[in-house]
């Protein structure tokens, strides 16, 4: 029996939903994309204005732990499916991005390591991973 809680089989039971249902023609690259872009500001949205100590807090409401983890969902369920449509491995994807910003992104030295101290990097360099 294989486990429906890894990829392999969340993709199969989101495949199977929508086939179920005939949405198939409507799970397309772009149709998806915007989906997922949909459902990631349902969860930015949670957080839209909260404070920073209010946002670290928001599991400890049941209401908005609820809400938050349901957008979750909606966020992975619609990366799966775009993932499934175009063949694309969402974890060897992340392990392949994480192994190329540990090379462009090279951890900082720690204030009294080296000569200076100070730490060694180039603001050009030195931006977010997703870029």
């Amino acid at each position: 029996m294989t486990d429906d809680n890894d990829v392999a089989g969340l993709q199969r039971r989101l495949a199977e939903f929508a086939a179920a249902r005939d949405w198939q023609p409507y799970h397309t690259p772009k149709n998806l994309a915007a989906a997922l872009s949909v459902e990631a500001a349902e969860l930015l949205e949670i957080f839209q204005w909260l404070t920073p100590e209010q946002a670290e807090r928001v599991m400890d409401d049941p209401d908005a732990a609820h809400r938050v983890a349901d957008e979750v969902a909606d966020v992975l369920a619609y990366l799966l499916q775009f993932c499934q449509v175009l063949g694309v491995d969402p974890l060897a994807a992340l392990a392949a991005k994480i192994d190329r910003n540990e090379v462009r992104f090279p951890a900082r030295r720690r204030v009294g390591e080296g000569e200076s101290g100070a730490a060694d990097v180039d603001p050009e360099k030195d931006r977010h991973s997703s870029e």
